[in-house]
């Protein structure tokens, strides 16, 4: 059979090299100790149950800090607070749950007073301005919803797992259980995933006077 290059597809493909930019995940200059934080966290989950703010699935919170005087303000939507999503094809942006008054949130929850929590969240405080302070669990085989919050987050994982990374717009990263502190900008459109076999759990903060370049 006489070859015939007129039966050729010539197929072009245009290479496009793209440098992901990190800027969004910002590791800060402090450390805590793991092996506390994990212990610190057994302590607490024998005298508090996760709240999953009105039954949201695969999700659980416990507040650590609260408006003071207050039990009320740790509970439900609470837990959880206001954001916005894309929840159709249609793109149309909608809000979700209420609005929290963040720089109210300043006494620890009188039963955390005992635990290396309130050494974190004093050395953390005293660095930032802070709104609620809460621990998340993200169960196993399970992604939070294609949304925004109205301030960046500050994560000290505490449980994690390779499988368990965090999505602003179109950036991945997998933040590890090292003692390290993150602040994320969660003002953009993110989510988090926790694609192993075991609970990603994180210390997390509301951060209020964190500006990202």
């Amino acid at each position: 059979m006489k070859f015939n290059s007129n039966n050729l597809i010539n197929l072009k493909f245009k290479k496009e090299e793209k440098i992901l930019n990190f800027n969004d995940f910002q590791k800060q200059n402090l450390n805590f100790d793991v092996v506390k934080l994990q212990e610190a966290y057994k302590q607490i989950i024998k005298i508090k149950k996760f709240d999953t703010a009105g039954g949201v699935a695969h999700f659980g919170a416990i507040c650590l800090t609260r408006i003071p005087g207050d039990p009320h303000s740790i509970k439900d939507n609470k837990a959880r607070g206001l954001y916005w999503t894309k929840p159709n094809e249609s793109g149309n942006e909608v809000s979700r749950d209420i609005a929290i008054n963040e720089g109210a949130y300043t006494e620890l929850v009188p039963e955390f007073k005992n635990t290396y929590f309130k050494e974190v969240i004093d050395v953390i405080s005293s660095k930032y301005k802070l709104g609620r302070v809460r621990i998340l669990l993200k169960k196993p085989r399970s992604t939070l919803s294609w949304h925004r919050d109205p301030e960046p987050r500050l994560h000290i994982p505490i449980i994690t797992n390779p499988g368990c990374l965090m999505v602003i717009e179109n950036v991945a990263k997998h933040m590890p259980a090292d003692g390290s502190v993150w602040i994320t900008n969660n003002t953009k459109y993110h989510n988090a995933f926790n694609g192993g076999e075991e609970n990603r759990v994180h210390l997390v903060a509301c951060v209020l006077d964190y500006k990202f370049n």
